[in-house]
């Protein structure tokens, strides 16, 4: 019986994170079938990533504060809901519109349960979370990963769009099914969980400062820019800087985000054994030296960049649970909303210059923005941990 308890919430949790990656995939695999099929221009495509960031930013804002005040089940499902409508939009519309609608919703609501599902870890799987968690983790970048391997090759049509919406409907009507079955409670942790989470770090204080909540959105702020600056231009970096073949470079693309993948399963034991605060700082900084040498090394350092994946695979559901160990229960989602809001506000404006910059002073230079985000990062962690264990009264 109590396999059965903890097996039913990890099935839940891997169908609904596997779905989630493969969602988060669309955007970019039909990017030229929407093209395509709606005569769009490149800013009315450039639309449908700028709208889904919105929905991102909306979703995590409202979410976190819908968590905290209402049970933690009914707003799960509302939000699953939500996913499963923006898929089957997809199913029975065919404009342009209905893209940008569904984009909204689907991007929103998947960013919302994936850090959801972040925080119900520790609550549904007390005393491993920062195994789970990154397995978790993992099985959504197979989404992702597989999503675009697949897809890419076989399914790269309007119908193709259809199908896979249709079967992402399934999977979230499943993952719906099975969160019935799963006991969440209410707003607030057990306390005996709290004290788990917590028991790594005693001297927290219950009630953080204003600056420990600014710490945090500046420090994941600079991690986001870093990892994602990888993902989003590193491709176009290795073309533009170094006649890289194509070929080549998105070999060294998808070392990255294989890392990223499969760092997780890696390490997540790793992760369990040390705690949260002492994988940041080891992952951290093993990960920001692999990344600066790669990018200050030129050409002959693209391959230690693309490895340094691996390292910084863990930081973010890491971090995420950080957060839940500084902050009160009650409040714990609002502010984790509130945080990953903020940086990633941080995120989209980084990207709306950055392609300004590399204009005006090259990718070369323009490259060395994601090293010193990453030393930035280290810098607010280093700040982060002496604020809270010695300074918070």
């Amino acid at each position: 019986m109590k396999t059965w308890k903890k097996a039913v919430p990890f099935l839940c949790f891997a169908v609904l994170m596997f779905g989630l990656g493969s969602s988060d995939s669309l955007r970019g695999i039909f990017a030229p079938v929407f093209q395509n099929r709606y005569a769009l221009s490149d800013t009315q495509l450039s639309m449908i990533v700028t709208i889904s960031y919105v929905g991102n930013l909306l979703f995590l804002s409202l979410g976190g504060k819908l968590l905290d005040t209402f049970g933690r089940k009914t707003v799960v499902l509302s939000v699953t809901a939500i996913w499963v409508l923006s898929m089957l939009l997809n199913v029975v519309s065919d404009s342009y519109i209905c893209i940008l609608i569904s984009m909204f919703f689907a991007l929103g609501a998947s960013t919302l349960l994936n850090t959801t599902v972040n925080i119900l870890t520790p609550v549904v799987f007390s005393g491993y979370a920062g195994l789970m968690v990154n397995i978790f983790f993992f099985i959504q970048g197979i989404g992702t990963s597989g999503s675009q391997f697949v897809l890419g090759r076989y399914g790269l049509s309007y119908p193709g769009f259809k199908s896979v919406s249709i079967l992402l409907l399934l999977i979230g009507a499943a993952a719906g099914f099975l969160l019935i079955l799963i006991p969440l409670g209410g707003e607030r942790q057990p306390e005996h969980l709290q004290s788990k989470v917590k028991s790594e770090a005693p001297t927290m204080q219950a009630n953080p400062k204003p600056a420990v909540f600014i710490l945090l959105c500046t420090m994941i702020g600079f991690y986001f820019i870093g990892e994602h600056g990888i993902m989003n231009w590193l491709f176009s970096y290795c073309i533009q800087a170094f006649q890289v073949p194509s070929s080549k470079a998105s070999v060294y693309l998808s070392l990255f985000w294989g890392g990223m993948t499969a760092g997780r399963l890696i390490f997540a034991p790793v992760v369990q054994k040390m705690g949260t605060v002492k994988s940041i700082r080891i992952f951290g900084t093993v990960g920001t030296l692999l990344f600066c040498a790669g990018i200050l090394t030129g050409e002959n350092g693209i391959l230690l960049l693309s490895i340094s994946g691996l390292a910084i695979s863990v930081l973010y559901p890491t971090m995420v649970l950080l957060i839940q160990q500084i902050y009160p229960a009650g409040v714990v989602a609002t502010r984790t909303g509130a945080i990953i809001s903020v940086a990633t506000v941080a995120d989209i404006v980084f990207n709306l210059f950055f392609g300004v910059i590399t204009g005006a002073i090259g990718y070369r230079l323009s490259f060395m923005i994601l090293p010193a985000c990453m030393v930035g990062f280290n810098i607010c962690y280093i700040a982060l941990q002496k604020y809270i264990w010695r300074n918070v009264k």
